[in-house]
C-alpha cells in the first residue's frame, strides 16, 4: 500500500468567487444601469449603452476550471440580486456556476448556505473576494480564502489554487 504523495493535487471541492470587484470591475448596484441587453455583436450594455466589461481573464477561467471538473459558485452582497443574476446569465456564465447567493448580507450567510446545499466542508472550498472584510470574516469558518484586490486573474486564481494545497497537505 503506497502512501499519497505530495505531487498529487489536493483539490478545493467548492470554488466561489464574489462578483463585484472580483469578477467584473464595478459595482453591479453602483455603477451600471439596467436594464442589460446583448447586442448580436456578443457585447453587453446597459440602459446607457454603456459597454458592460468583465476581468479579461474569467471567461476563459471560468471555462477550464469547469472543465477540469471543478464545482464553482457565486456570492455576492448585492442589493440588486437580479441586476447581477442577469449579467452572470448575459456573459454566458450561469452553465458554470452550480451554487449562487447572491443577496444582501454577511458573506457569513452565503457560506452557510453553500454548506447546507452542498454539503462540503468549509475547508474543502476555496474563495475568491476584493474586500478583506470578506477574507477575514469567511476565513474564520476555515475556508481557504484569497484577496483579490486588483480583481480576478490567471495569476490569483493560480495563488489560490497553491494556498489551497498548502493549507490542506
Amino acid at each position: 500500500m503506497h502512501k499519497t504523495t505530495m505531487s498529487q493535487q489536493i483539490k478545493p471541492k467548492l470554488i466561489v468567487f464574489d462578483l463585484d470587484y472580483t469578477l467584473w470591475p464595478f459595482w453591479v448596484d453602483a455603477h451600471v444601469s439596467p436594464p442589460f441587453n446583448k447586442h448580436k455583436d456578443g457585447k453587453v450594455y446597459d440602459r446607457d449603452q454603456q459597454l458592460i466589461k468583465y476581468y479579461k481573464d474569467v471567461p476563459g477561467m471560468l471555462h477550464r476550471l469547469h472543465n477540469d471538473g471543478y464545482t464553482l459558485g457565486v456570492a455576492s452582497r448585492t442589493q440588486t440580486p437580479p441586476e447581477a443574476h442577469k449579467l452572470v446569465e448575459l456573459f454566458d456564465w450561469d452553465k458554470y456556476f452550480k451554487y449562487k447567493e447572491v443577496y444582501p448580507g454577511n458573506k457569513i450567510n452565503h457560506f452557510q448556505q453553500f454548506q447546507n446545499k452542498s454539503g462540503i466542508p468549509y475547508k474543502d472550498m476555496l474563495f475568491f473576494d476584493d474586500e478583506m472584510r470578506n477574507i477575514v470574516d469567511v476565513g474564520k469558518l476555515g475556508v481557504t480564502c484569497i484577496h483579490a484586490a486588483d480583481g480576478i486573474s490567471n495569476a490569483v486564481l493560480t495563488e489560490g489554487l497553491h494556498k489551497f494545497q498548502m493549507n490542506n497537505s
